[in-house]
């Protein structure tokens, strides 16, 4: 090949490079772009942000149906597999370190929609504060941002997490970030394909700033903080079917009867809360006739209500007058809020830490699986959490049947079994 053709051939490839290159750059003024705010043109940010959008660019094929994590440095630092928490699902890391709302909606076409994702899940925010945007200005891009997802695919899971704690010294204070998260759960209220997540109260101290045992410079999580991340996430991606998508191989003791198949709701219904009588029951179904509860490969779930609280009691068909031995395990999201009702008293089952009544508890284990078990004599009942007592003189009536509550976030109980006593 002669020199001259080599020239050529050269120049095209830096000329389509360069094309390449300055689509995904950010746009020199703010005229005529969607949204509000601020959009940070500081050379080393329009530096990385065109790098990292040019080279997503190049696998949007390979790609194709991830789950998607859309954010700032926070979402960027967690690795392109996301430290590998979730293993087994295809996932997608579309962060930018320093990027806005305003940002990640001018991008959102090219880095998002473009991969026809099957979940996204934002945290997106704490940057908007530090260059003096306002909490209305940020909810305002939130809500542009949810339309374009929901517009995109109707029924794709969407998975907001809330702000997370800073400090004003990094120009983050907690008032302003509460109202973040405020009005971010205001433009979703109601929405069943959004589900908010409440990671700022997993993250907050009591002055509702970071920890820097999980975020050391006050701002990004570290190895210990993305692991409490990912646990809060995890329940929520196995509702979705991201995870766990087989039940667990669990073989039921001697002597013991269960109360839940884990493939439908057989043997469970609504009553009215007052009267106790049946009105609905949903055997052969999969979920109630709301789809609060739900049977999902072994767990019998009380999906996260889109109005944020609302309660609400699943109980079994079947009463139990003898004495017995209820056992049971639940998870929880943060700070979710339930119970289990033995005959008709509610035993709370939450988050304990966060919701507590019982933040002291040495055993429970955040976002994971934890026992309950009731031994029911005479009228009382003794009450356990992972071998903890949480009541050893509970009082419950002479019969009736046991009840699952959901009120806030989402819960989830599997392995719910019965011993009847002599």
């Amino acid at each position: 090949m002669n020199s001259k053709r080599i020239f050529l051939l050269l120049s095209l490839v830096f000329s389509l490079d360069v094309l390449g290159a300055s689509k995904f750059a950010i746009p020199a003024t703010d005229e005529g772009l969607p949204g509000e705010g601020p959009i940070r043109r500081y050379q080393w940010f329009q530096n990385l942000w065109e790098k990292k959008r040019t080279g997503w660019a190049t696998q949007v094929k390979q790609d194709q149906g991830a789950l998607v994590f859309l954010g700032d440095s926070i979402t960027q630092g967690w690795g392109d597999k996301m430290g590998g928490s979730f293993a087994g699902v295809k996932v997608a890391n579309r962060g930018i370190s320093g990027d806005t709302t305003r940002g990640v909606l001018i991008r959102l076409k090219e880095d998002v929609l473009s991969l026809n994702p099957k979940g996204v899940v934002i945290l997106i925010g704490t940057n908007d504060l530090e260059e003096k945007a306002t909490p209305e200005i940020i909810a305002g891009n939130l809500k542009l941002i949810i339309a374009a997802l929901k517009k995109h695919n109707a029924k794709m899971p969407i998975i907001l997490c809330n702000t997370f704690p800073s400090s004003t010294t990094k120009n983050r204070p907690a008032a302003q970030i509460k109202k973040i998260n405020q009005l971010y759960f205001a433009a979703v209220k109601g929405d069943p394909q959004v589900t908010v997540l409440d990671t700022w109260r997993l993250f907050a101290d009591a002055k509702g700033d970071a920890k820097k045992a999980e975020f050391p410079d006050l701002l990004h999580p570290n190895k210990g903080g993305y692991a409490k991340w990912a646990a809060a996430l995890r329940p929520l991606l196995a509702t979705h079917g991201f995870l766990e998508t087989q039940a667990d191989a669990f073989k039921i003791e001697a002597g013991f009867v269960s109360l839940f198949n884990g493939k439908d709701l057989t043997g469970w219904g609504f009553r009215n809360q007052k009267t106790q009588k049946k009105t609905a029951t949903f055997d052969g179904k999969s979920a109630s006739n709301d789809g609060r509860y739900r049977a999902i490969n072994g767990r019998l779930v009380v999906t996260t209500p889109p109005e944020g609280r609302r309660v609400q009691q699943l109980w079994t068909t079947r009463e139990f007058p003898k004495n017995f031995i209820l056992k049971l395990e639940f998870r929880a999201t943060p700070n979710a809020d339930s119970g289990v009702f033995i005959r008709r008293p509610q035993l709370q089952c939450r988050d304990y830490i966060l919701a507590g009544p019982w933040k002291d508890l040495k055993k429970y284990k955040p976002q994971q699986w934890n026992e309950i078990v009731a031994v029911v004599k005479d009228g009382v009942a003794h009450c356990t959490c992972n071998g903890e007592v949480l009541d050893a003189n509970f009082k419950v009536p002479a019969s009736g049947p046991i009840g699952l509550e959901g009120d806030r976030g989402q819960m989830e109980y599997r392995r719910i079994r019965v011993k009847e006593l002599e």
